[in-house]
């Protein structure tokens, strides 16, 4: 059975920092692609980040580029997202999925990735 457990989201200031942990059980993680996406109240989810099996390629959403990193720690069965410079609409929950078949691409779209996380709350004070 897959899982995904993310954490570290919590309250924090404008222009502050948080590092997202996505950790995975029941899969050899490393073979699978990965994403974050968000949801704030009202709103669409959002792609955020998304990282490849072999972490070769990385992809993140325009808006967040230059402030938001992913990367993936293998030996840990971890994805991380690090968050720098936020802002108050960066107010969401996020979410990591993972794409269900081995060795496939990237992708921004939701639909694409087949396990799901609960989400983590990301508040950010003006």
């Amino acid at each position: 059975q897959v899982q995904l457990v993310e954490s570290g989201g919590g309250l924090v200031q404008a222009g502050g920092s948080l590092r997202l942990s996505c950790a995975a059980s029941g899969r050899t993680f490393s073979n699978y692609a990965t994403g974050w996406f968000r949801q704030a109240p009202g709103k669409e989810r959002e792609f955020v980040a998304a990282i490849s099996w072999g972490a070769g390629t990385t992809d993140v959403a325009d808006s967040m580029k230059g402030r938001f990193t992913i990367s993936r720690d293998n030996a840990k069965n971890t994805v991380y997202l690090q968050m720098n410079s936020l802002k108050p609409e960066d107010t969401a929950v996020y979410y990591c999925a993972s794409r269900r078949t081995a060795f496939t691409a990237v992708t921004r779209t939701g639909n694409d990735y087949y396990y799901w996380g609960q989400g983590t709350q990301v508040t950010v004070s003006s």
